[in-house]
């Protein structure tokens, strides 16, 4: 589509960011599908690896998702109130000064230390309330380290009264499909439960979820494969695009040699050119490394980002675009079907996680399926 999206106020919105919530839903029942009967979670951090946790969330557990992750306390605060029958992990462990927190918003910490479980265990009491205990096994992040969990098998008691409801670990490398990572983590992990046989295991990430059952245990806990990144990168993407963001132009000037675009003169024009000026700069989480290396569509036309990302502005080449379909007030896809947050991603140097998280909050966000 060239012209302005008519749900759209066509006077007001310089950038549109559209979430396809339809997309989302089918991309969990695609992991479902991997999974062969094996539930999954759905970790909704980053306000929904910057969907949009609220949209995200509602729209998963309308689809028969009732467990969630996310990496901090407020985060689960927020979201209890929209999923109010689910459970809520928080992945980033304990705060023992804010444990009244946990409890009162019926919120699981994912336990990492063995100062995490004494904190909890003297918080609950005789009242023991549900946790996660998290096991490194070759990350070196959180999670009990070796020494802990060997502590924990010579005595069983550092978690005795503890309410385990799962068990987890993270895959360091499970996007790389033949890294020797893998089984090696999958082997600590299946030490680890010999010596944590409490509550259920639950190992695999997005990617994990690719690397066959023996990685699949109890529960999975896929992410960024929900909102449509490769979870195989390397390989055909099973997973559906989830974002789509166009930029309006706002005006088309003519330039030739040897002019140059943008600040530090870094494109200098080479042949008469049409250059379209977009209201989208890293202000918005249009990443400065995308300069001079990005390009955008209008309709079937692949167009050249030339210059420099700026704050706010992006210039783009439209010289071999029809002028029909190429004026002022009409769209340039910046990611969409055309070119895919992978796509843009690579383009940055960067992974299509940060594309997505850094989605910026000047955009209008409209969303697809929303009352699905």
């Amino acid at each position: 589509m060239t012209g302005p999206d008519p749900s759209i106020p066509e006077n007001r919105d310089g950038a549109v960011l559209t979430v396809d919530l339809d997309a989302v839903r089918a991309n969990y029942r695609i992991l479902l599908e991997r999974l062969k009967g094996v539930p999954s979670a759905a970790v909704v951090k980053a306000d929904g690896y910057g969907l949009g946790a609220d949209k995200v969330a509602s729209a998963l557990a309308a689809d028969g998702c009732d467990t969630f992750f996310v990496a901090h306390l407020e985060e689960g605060v927020r979201l209890r109130p929209l999923v109010p029958n689910c459970a809520i992990h928080i992945l980033n462990g304990l705060l023992s000064d804010a444990a009244d927190a946990y409890q009162e918003h019926r919120l699981t910490p994912v336990l990492g230390s063995l100062g995490e479980i004494d904190a909890w265990k003297a918080f609950c009491g005789d009242a023991p309330l549900p946790c996660d205990i998290h096991v490194d096994t070759g990350m070196l992040r959180l999670g009990l380290p070796p020494d802990e969990l060997d502590r924990i098998a010579a005595n069983p008691s550092h978690i005795a009264g503890l309410d385990i409801t799962y068990v987890i670990s993270h895959l360091a490398s499970a996007d790389e499909t033949d890294s020797p990572q893998n089984p090696a983590q999958l082997a600590a992990y299946q030490k680890a439960r010999r010596v944590l046989p409490q509550g259920k295991a639950c190992f695999a990430n997005s990617s994990g979820i690719f690397l066959g059952a023996d990685y699949h245990f109890d529960l999975a806990r896929p992410g960024v494969a929900l909102y449509g990144v490769n979870p195989q990168p390397g390989t055909a993407n099973p997973m559906q695009g989830t974002v789509t963001l166009k930029g309006r132009i706002l005006q088309i000037r003519g330039a030739d040699a040897p002019q140059t675009i943008g600040y530090g003169a870094s494109y200098e024009v080479s042949n008469p050119s049409r250059i379209a000026t977009v209201p989208v700069g890293y202000a918005d989480g249009y990443l400065r490394s995308l300069s001079n290396r990005a390009c955008g569509y209008i309709g079937d036309h692949r167009v050249p980002l030339v210059g420099r990302v700026s704050m706010d502005l992006i210039t783009f080449d439209v010289t071999g675009v029809p002028d029909h379909l190429c004026r002022p007030g009409d769209w340039i896809e910046l990611i969409g079907p055309n070119r895919p947050v992978d796509a843009v991603a690579e383009d940055a140097g960067t992974i299509g996680y940060e594309i997505l998280t850094s989605l910026g909050r000047r955009y209008h966000r409209a969303y697809i399926g929303e009352d699905a």
